[in-house]
């Protein structure tokens, strides 16, 4: 139990302080609520003594009111602590999480689900910001009024007193151990919550595969039995709680039974006065509710600390490097020295050797899964080499801070991912200080100003999450218009007009030129009007550099590149006959 509310304090972090002022608050509570008790006593005593004046029922009043007056400030400070803990230190731990994962390699995110990250971030952390503050709170404060009030009643008439610390060691008997059952079926209600989300998060992003294949009610399986795996693991935890929290109950309720039947027997054996009986049974109604409260946070204590351990496995993700340098190249060219690279146990780049000078464009052709991506995504350092170096104006791109790295170069993707955010805020993604003309300026050389207009709200209007509510071409152009904002020396393109219409192409086309003045370019490219112009072609297959030379010099040479043009004609003369 220590060990776990060792964890949750650990976890808060910054909100250790919020969650003293809570327990603090929480004691002045219990203050309080004595005052609630002296009044009940004050007016007992009256009655069994005869005093008819009204000075006792003032005074019970006033008790009364100050004790009501001093519970509801006390409970919404407390209360205010306790949320503003659980909010801020869940929302640390996702920036956290968020921060770390802009330095994961990017083959995390194949060997992991980004389901389980996303359910990590959510469902498990939206347990901890609703329960932690409450279990830790709820203990602390819960025992320290628990003291209060056994302290109170050992004062008042020890022999009931000792009803109450039995009464209270047997109850917490009872918690740990069912506090300690649960330390098995935590973590599995833990997972089975991740997996859940993953599950659906799949199903929900698949859902066109689905509906194209007609499978609607029949290819959500996985959903079905990650639904399935947490309703079990659920309702096992209530059928573990159930027969402890019966017990709990039934002890609190016996001891209150036996003060009862105690103040009773010693009043007419004649060691208690009517006054002291009275105020003993109406105590016996009052007295356990605080340890049932600190029992309370006790049965759930094993299933917070499984969450905040879940959402601490985040912390072992591998991360890249960060030692680097804030540097800034005077030139830009690019080098690749006997370049190795593995994905798991798959050797995909085999000693790769070549040189970009700056402000060149390099075309790199081959067939799919030859490596050319890979090579592309090594000079960003989405991945770090197995051996040999990735350089960038001399230095090794890993000498960089990522930070610095990515300031020197833009990436236009295939597959363009856009945020469910304003059509301006995409654009400025790669430069948030960026202003509206300049925004409109980078839209405009690439050839986007037409469809944004035609928008509801123009530059301000909120596109979908990926981009979902626009073309293929549309959402390109917008990548393009990101990249020429940001204007950074190094461009990179993954077949950058793969989605864009034939009637906008050519306007595309002199846009990427206009991006690429001046620039060190690489392109992953199958056009053969992109790859011709190149200052240098590089040809990859089976993860190494076949050939390499500009268009003129490949041409007349057999092998792959020829093929390649020689495909690229066919391609474009063929036609269907009538």
């Amino acid at each position: 139990m220590l060990n776990a509310l060792k964890i949750i304090w650990q976890f808060a972090g910054k909100e250790q302080s919020n969650i003293n002022k809570s327990v603090a608050v929480g004691f002045l509570y219990a203050i309080f609520h004595m005052f609630q008790i002296a009044a009940i006593y004050y007016v007992i005593q009256a009655l069994v003594g005869g005093d008819r004046t009204n000075h006792a029922a003032w005074t019970a009043l006033v008790l009364l009111v100050v004790s009501m007056i001093g519970r509801a400030v006390c409970n919404y400070f407390g209360q205010l602590q306790q949320t503003h803990a659980g909010y801020f230190m869940v929302a640390n731990k996702r920036i956290a999480i968020g921060e770390k994962l802009k330095s994961v390699p990017m083959g995390y995110f194949n060997e992991n689900s980004l389901g389980e990250i996303t359910g990590v971030t959510t469902t498990v952390l939206d347990e901890v910001e609703n329960t932690a503050p409450m279990v830790l709170v709820g203990m602390l404060g819960g025992f320290i009024n628990a003291i209060v009030f056994m302290v109170m009643v050992l004062l008042f008439d020890w022999r009931i007193g000792i009803l109450v610390v039995a009464g209270t060691a047997l109850y917490l008997w009872i918690t740990s151990a069912m506090e300690k059952k649960t330390e098995v079926l935590a973590p599995k209600r833990q997972d089975s919550a991740a997996k859940m989300v993953s599950a659906v998060l799949e199903q929900v992003q698949g859902m066109s595969v689905i509906k194209s294949f007609h499978l609607t009610g029949k290819g959500d399986k996985k959903v079905r039995e990650a639904l399935e795996e947490n309703r079990r693991c659920n309702l096992a935890m209530e059928q573990l709680f159930t027969p402890y929290t019966i017990a709990q109950g039934l002890t609190l309720h016996l001891f209150s039974v036996l003060m009862i039947l105690s103040a009773v027997w010693l009043y007419l054996h004649g060691t208690m006065t009517l006054a002291n009986a009275l105020m003993a049974m109406v105590v016996s109604f009052l007295v356990f509710a605080q340890i049932e409260s600190a029992g309370s946070s006790m049965a759930i204590l094993r299933m917070v600390d499984s969450a905040i351990n879940r959402a601490n496995q985040t912390d072992d993700i591998p991360q890249m490097d960060e030692g680097g340098t804030v540097l800034s190249p005077q030139k830009h060219d690019i080098a690749f020295e006997q370049v190795k690279f593995s994905y798991g146990k798959k050797e995909i780049l085999h000693g790769i050797s070549f040189r970009i000078p700056d402000k060149t464009t390099t075309a790199v052709i081959g067939p799919s899964g030859s490596g050319k991506t890979t090579l592309c995504n090594l000079i960003a350092r989405f991945w770090d080499v197995d051996s040999g170096s990735v350089k960038i104006g001399g230095r090794d791109v890993r000498e960089y801070t990522l930070e610095s790295l990515m300031d020197q170069i833009s990436m236009v993707f295939q597959n363009v991912y856009l945020f469910a955010d304003t059509v301006e805020n995409n654009i400025k993604f790669g430069r948030p200080d960026a202003t509206h003309e300049e925004v409109v300026e980078a839209a405009r050389k690439a050839c986007c100003d037409d469809f944004i207009a035609a928008l509801p709200d123009g530059y301000h209007t909120v596109i979908g999450e990926g981009g979902a509510s626009l073309s293929g071409g549309e959402k390109q152009r917008i990548s393009i218009a990101r990249a020429m904002l940001k204007d950074a020396p190094i461009v990179i393109f993954d077949e950058a007009t793969a989605n864009v219409d034939p009637e906008n192409e050519d306007r595309l086309q002199k846009a990427i030129e206009a991006l690429t003045r001046d620039k060190t370019i690489v392109m992953i490219a199958h056009r053969l009007k992109t790859v011709r112009h190149a200052d240098q072609i590089l040809v990859v297959d089976d993860g190494q550099i076949i050939q390499q030379g500009r268009h003129d010099d490949l041409i007349g040479q057999p092998g792959m590149y020829a093929d390649f043009v020689l495909g690229r004609k066919e391609a474009i003369g063929w036609k269907l006959n009538a």
